[in-house]
């Protein structure tokens, strides 16, 4: 007898009912998974960066960072009262940043420093060489140190050999380890004069140099002297020249702007 209420269904009734909430179920999952997947897209479409390029301070991370020792040729006075000349080396740190906010060169006071005329003049010959080179310059950091306590580095005639390394370092191009630089860079994309060139010469001789490049036109205050004996000195005239001797490679990629045009094509 079948109480009043009561309802009896058969029970395959069942197995499609429990068939049925299973495809329920799954399609929701399905669902869900498709929702969760697009969110996640979403997110990695609008914000890739903030998800997986790390903390704020890895987006000042530099794009090149390097450090080198550079040979400078100079003069000064021994203890005999005697004018001769030296081969110093100045640590170069060149900095490539992310950020375009202009040239920034500094100069180290300790060990040693730079006056204020050496400084000036580096920093016109970074200018004049890299413009010639047609590279940008705005998001170059350079740094200059004298390893030497207590000195101070005076005159110019360190001023191209400093630029020439710092744009090498920038178009990643070495310097012939070999071979030393001296004069200064005019306006003009001239190889500037500088004194003392024979004594320079022959301290780069005593350390070894095998070429020495130095500026066609000479101080006449040096007078006559012989090139040591199985060294290459090299009198060139254009930056464009005196960037080869030093590295082998062209100095400008794009073409030099007008102003210096036709000193590099002398």
């Amino acid at each position: 007898m079948i109480g009043h209420g009561s309802l009896f269904l058969p029970n395959d009734y069942y197995s499609v009912i429990s068939a049925r909430s299973r495809r329920q179920r799954g399609a929701k999952y399905i669902w869900k998974w498709f929702l969760a997947s697009w969110i996640l897209l979403f997110v990695l479409d609008v914000f890739p960066f903030q998800v997986f390029a790390g903390t704020p301070a890895e987006k000042d991370h530099p794009i090149r960072h390097v450090r080198t020792i550079i040979p400078i040729l100079g003069t000064t006075v021994n203890e005999q009262a005697q004018q001769v000349g030296i081969v110093a080396e100045i640590t170069l740190e060149f900095t490539q940043r992310r950020d375009h906010r202009g040239l920034e060169i500094r100069f180290g006071e300790v060990p040693g420093k730079f006056s204020p005329f050496a400084q000036q003049s580096v920093i016109h010959a970074i200018e004049r060489v890299a413009a010639a080179a047609g590279v940008g310059t705005d998001s170059w950091t350079v740094r200059f140190t004298l390893p030497y306590p207590g000195v101070t580095l005076y005159g110019e005639s360190l001023s191209a050999m400093a630029a020439f390394n710092v744009v090498a370092l920038a178009k990643n191009e070495p310097v012939q380890e070999d071979t030393v630089l001296t004069g200064t860079v005019t306006p003009e994309g001239v190889l500037g004069m500088v004194g003392g060139v024979p004594l320079k010469i022959h301290a780069a001789y005593e350390k070894k140099f095998r070429k020495v490049v130095i500026p066609e036109e000479l101080d006449v205050a040096d007078g006559d002297w012989e090139t040591p004996f199985l060294m290459e000195v090299t009198p060139v005239r254009s930056i464009n020249k005196a960037y080869f001797a030093l590295t082998h490679h062209m100095l400008h990629t794009l073409g030099p702007p007008p102003s210096l045009a036709a000193s590099l094509l002398r």
